[in-house]
Formats: C-alpha cells, sequence, structure tokens
C-alpha cells in the first residue's frame, strides 16, 4: 500500500496556518481540533514549517507562557521531511522511526496535499495484520 491509498481512506485535510500567527492560536487549534501538528503555509500556500506539540513543549520550557504571544516562525520546525503519494507504507513507517517525528506532510508537484500521521500509518498496519490472521485461519479451517 503506498500514500495516495492511505490518503484515499482517510482524506486528504490538512490544517494550515501563516508563519505570523501567535504560538497561543497554534495551542487552541491543536487543542479543538485534536491533532498533534499544523503545517505552515506562505503566502502562495508553499511549505514553509510545521509545528507539533512537541515544538509547542519546547517552546514553554525554553520561554515560559511567554512563548504563547510569540509567531509561530520561532518555533516552527523548517527542515520538514515530507513524502509522496509514491511514498509506501513501509517506507513511512521507517521515516517515522529514524527520524522520530510523527507527522509527516503530503507534496505533490510542489503542492501540499495530506498529511499523514503516526497513527494513520499504525492504524493501517493493524488492518494490514488482522487480515493476514484471518486469511490464515481460514486458510487452516479448510486446509
Amino acid at each position: 500500500m503506498n500514500i495516495a491509498q492511505l490518503l484515499k481512506a482517510k482524506g486528504r485535510a490538512v490544517t494550515t496556518a501563516r508563519p505570523d500567527v501567535k504560538l497561543l492560536d497554534i495551542v487552541t487549534s491543536l487543542a479543538s481540533k485534536r491533532i498533534g501538528a499544523i503545517v505552515i503555509v506562505g503566502e502562495k500556500g508553499e511549505l514553509a514549517g510545521i509545528i507539533s506539540e512537541r515544538d509547542v513543549i519546547q517552546a514553554l520550557a525554553k520561554s515560559s507562557e511567554a512563548a504563547l504571544e510569540d509567531s509561530v516562525s520561532k518555533h516552527m520546525t523548517r527542515e520538514v521531511v515530507t513524502c509522496q503519494e509514491s511514498t509506501t507504507i513501509d517506507e513511512m513507517m521507517e521515516l517515522m522511526t529514524q527520524g522520530r517525528f510523527r507527522h509527516v506532510p503530503v507534496i505533490e508537484d510542489g503542492a501540499l496535499i495530506g498529511i499523514i500521521s503516526i497513527g494513520d500509518v499504525v492504524k493501517n498496519h493493524i488492518a494490514e495484520v488482522e487480515m493476514e490472521v484471518t486469511a490464515m485461519r481460514g486458510y487452516f479451517a479448510t486446509g
């Protein structure tokens, strides 16, 4: 399975924000939408960064509550690892494990078309394993 198939099943909605948004607004959005990351985009919709719960915690640890008044650009991750629709789920699992991050924007022809979380990858992996177990049980029952 690849990312295109995963996006087809889960949808392509991506929460985005501009770099000048205050960190407090980002925190509010993360909490209200029950998500773990927001993609930061520039004026033309281009990928500028990503802000995750982990980035917020690091900002608060460094600057206390004063960080909440900063623009998100001060605390976002600028070097964002991305993937394409053709990326396989196995490649995505390896990428996320090695990079120790949980959210990967999907970019196709320079445009942001989705986001994949570790939860999406794990959910898919569990479904595949359950299908294999069911197939094996059927095989042994008829064998």
